[in-house]
Order: C-alpha cells, then sequence, then structure tokens
C-alpha cells in the first residue's frame, strides 16, 4: 500500500483534481497518477526517476506524462482547494488551543523562482513560513522567499495569507494564542497579529531593547511574554520531523514556487489524514 490507501485518495483528493479541458476527457488512471506523484514527493526521486511501472496496471505513462499532471494541476490550484477542503472537513481534529509559528530556509539545488545565496546556510535557499496547531498539524503556508530574506521580510502580507488560507478553510482565527520566536520580535507582526485578532506571545528579542529595560521589556503596551505557553512551541519541530520525511521537501529542485508550495500542501494533506484515520480507528 502506498503513503495514503486508495479508498483515502478517492474520497479526499480525486474530486478535487481537473479531469478535462475543451471537450476533451482525461484517459489517463488518475488514481495511479497521484500515487506516483506521491512516490516522487516521498523518496524525492528525480522527476526522469518516477518508476512508472510499478504504479500503472494497464496503460503505462511516461514519467512527462505524470510530470504534465501534476504541473496542470498545480498551476489550477488543486493541491490548495485539497488541503482547503481538508482542513474544513476535519476541524475538530485540530488543537486550536494555541498555534505556533516559524520559518524554515530549504536548500535549492536548480535555482528556479524565490531562489538567493543565504550566508548561515551558506548555499542557495528558499525561505517559507508555516503556522501549526498545538500538535503540530501544519495549518498553512505563505509564498517562499528569496533566501537572502530574513523571517520578517514582508510579514504582515505573507502572515495575512495565512490568515486567509485559514479562513477559506473556516477556521476562526479571532482570539488564537500564537506562539513564536525572538526572530519575530517586531512591531510590524504585533500589528499582523492585531488586525487578525490573534494574541501574540513572542519571546523578546534582546537586540531590540537598552540594557536598562531588558528586565521589563514589556511596557508602553507590548503584552506580557508568558514562559509557560511558549513551551508549547516544541510542537513545531514535530512538524518539522513529519515534513522531513518526505524527502522532495528536504532538498528543493522543483524550478517553479508553486510546484515547491503544491508538494509542501500534497504532505500536509498526508499528515493530517493519517492522523484522522488513526483518531477514527482508535
Amino acid at each position: 500500500m502506498g503513503i495514503l490507501s486508495k479508498s483515502t485518495i478517492e474520497m479526499w483528493i480525486l474530486p478535487h483534481l481537473t479531469v478535462g479541458e475543451r471537450g476533451f476527457e482525461t484517459t489517463a488512471p488518475l488514481i495511479e497518477v497521484v500515487e506516483a506523484i506521491f512516490h516522487r514527493l516521498k523518496t524525492g526521486c528525480q522527476w526522469r526517476e518516477l518508476p512508472t511501472k510499478q504504479f500503472f496496471s494497464e496503460r503505462v505513462l511516461s514519467w512527462q506524462s505524470v510530470f504534465y499532471y501534476f504541473n496542470k494541476w498545480s498551476k489550477n490550484g488543486c493541491w490548495q482547494k485539497i488541503w482547503i477542503d481538508i482542513l474544513s472537513s476535519n476541524r475538530q481534529f485540530l488543537d486550536l488551543s494555541s498555534a505556533e509559528f516559524d520559518g524554515s530556509h530549504t536548500p535549492a539545488k536548480n535555482g528556479g523562482d524565490a531562489v538567493s545565496y543565504q550566508g548561515r546556510k551558506a548555499c542557495n535557499t528558499t525561505n517559507a513560513l508555516f503556522l501549526s496547531d498545538n500538535q503540530g498539524v501544519i495549518l498553512g503556508m505563505s509564498t517562499p522567499q528569496e533566501g537572502r530574506h530574513h523571517d520578517l521580510f514582508e510579514i504582515e502580507t505573507l502572515f495575512k495569507e495565512i490568515c486567509d488560507l485559514m479562513k477559506k478553510a473556516s477556521i476562526n482565527l479571532k482570539g488564537l494564542f500564537l506562539n513564536a520566536d525572538p526572530g519575530f520580535d517586531s512591531e510590524n507582526f504585533r500589528k499582523a497579529c492585531e488586525s487578525e485578532d490573534i494574541t501574540l506571545n513572542v519571546k523578546p528579542n534582546p537586540r531590540n531593547f537598552s540594557e536598562e529595560k531588558r528586565l521589563e521589556p514589556y511596557e508602553n503596551g507590548i503584552h506580557i511574554f508568558d514562559e509557560e505557553l511558549y513551551k508549547d512551541r516544541s510542537v513545531i519541530e514535530h512538524s518539522n520531523a513529519w515534513i522531513d520525511g518526505f524527502k522532495a521537501l528536504l532538498v528543493r529542485f522543483e524550478f517553479s514556487v508553486k510546484n515547491w508550495v503544491s508538494l509542501h500542501f500534497i504532505a500536509f494533506s498526508v499528515i493530517f489524514l493519517r492522523k484522522i484515520n488513526k483518531k477514527i480507528k482508535v
């Protein structure tokens, strides 16, 4: 069995995939195409190295055909629609007692959109922002940016993008408690959270305060930092570990940033559907 059962793919994935244009019907076995795409995501193999004979029982497609469908569905926004539907239909399995926010740099080997040199990583990278629930289930990600930019680059725009995605999934953001590390301790990020009625619990960045104010960094309207609740932030490390289980996401080889984001939405979908299935069986 693949990383998702055929019945799960039929229920949650296939209904959102475009199947024909301009009067022509798709004759390819879509469930097998999806399984081949999942294999690429899980193993990290190059598209041209896809073992297509392993997935197609009758009409064997070439790797170019599999990539054609993946690329078409990416351009049509199908993978994002799948993720929104899964989130919206299974909100009861989320833990929104708090949420976690973080950024992540991924080495990029083939160049492409949103790629540039990042000194700390000593290589070309792509940077993206992620928001998870209190179980580590990723709820959304921002459009990736060039690695030379820090996490606060265009933070208001990118955070709103993540919030809008969650709203499409009918997730209520009002009163959400959000943990973030010192790298996000900025006035712009506070304003972005306030505009969404989100309570931000960001660990104070010592560089933002003079020596005499470091012992009292919460005056002038800045909210009090809760150290105990900040400990929940460890769940974002679980998220990173789950994502790293998909080898195609460890290093970016996709030239198109849209395809790179689509691979993430597929991974989010797989992780959450597995979690849901376990809870239902219990």
